[in-house]
C-alpha cells in the first residue's frame, strides 16, 4: 500500500496538476536529480539515488511540518510528472519561498514553471495569507533568473540570504494586492 499525503490541497491550471509529492514520482525525479540539470538545488551528476529519495521525502515531509509545501507539476492527459514548484521554509531560511524545477530538458522553456507558479503565487496569498515571497536563486542559474524576470520579481539585495555557499540572489514576487487585482 502507498500512502498518499492527507489534506494537501490539489491545484489545476490550463495544462498542469499541482498536487503532493508521490513515491511513484522518483522514476521521473532520479534522471534530473542526478543529472548537472539540479546543481543549483543540491542535485548533480555526482549524486546517488539514495540521496534522491531522501530529498523526495523531504519535500514530502515539508507538507506535515509547515502545512504547505512542493507540489509536483504533472501534465494534465498524460499524467506526467514533469517538475515541482512550491512554497518550501526550511527552519534556518530568512523568509518563505517560491521555488520551481523543471525535471526534464525536453519540457524547458515549455511555460510550465511560470504556469504553475503564476498559480503557486495566488494561493500562497490568497489561501496561506502571506504577506510577500521571495525565490532564492544561484546567481549562475540563467534560466531561473529570466523566469523570476518575467513574472515580474525584482531583485532584493537588501534581503536576508540563507547561509550557503553559492551565490544567491533574492527576488521578491509582486505584492499581493498586485497579484490578487
Amino acid at each position: 500500500m502507498t500512502a498518499h499525503l492527507a489534506d494537501t490541497p490539489v491545484l489545476e491550471t490550463e495544462r498542469l496538476i499541482l498536487r503532493a509529492p508521490q513515491a511513484s514520482d522518483f522514476d521521473a525525479y532520479l534522471p534530473f536529480f542526478t543529472s548537472e540539470r539540479a546543481r543549483f538545488i543540491g542535485g548533480g551528476a555526482d549524486k546517488e539515488a539514495g540521496l534522491a529519495w531522501r530529498v523526495l521525502a523531504i519535500l514530502s515531509g515539508h507538507w506535515h511540518l509547515r502545512g504547505y509545501g512542493t507540489f509536483v507539476l504533472e501534465e494534465k492527459g498524460t499524467g506526467r510528472p514533469v517538475g515541482s514548484a512550491g512554497p518550501w521554509h526550511p527552519g534556518d531560511w530568512p523568509e518563505r519561498e517560491l521555488g520551481w524545477s523543471v525535471w526534464s530538458a525536453g519540457d524547458e522553456g515549455r511555460g510550465y514553471a511560470r504556469e504553475a507558479v503564476t498559480e503557486l503565487r495566488r494561493h500562497v496569498y490568497a489561501v496561506l495569507g502571506w504577506p510577500t515571497a521571495v525565490s532564492y536563486i544561484d546567481a549562475r542559474n540563467a534560466r531561473s533568473l529570466t523566469l523570476a524576470e518575467r513574472l515580474g520579481c525584482t531583485l532584493d539585495e537588501a534581503a536576508a540570504r540563507p547561509a550557503r555557499d553559492e551565490p544567491i540572489q533574492v527576488w521578491r514576487h509582486p505584492a499581493p494586492a498586485e497579484v490578487l487585482a
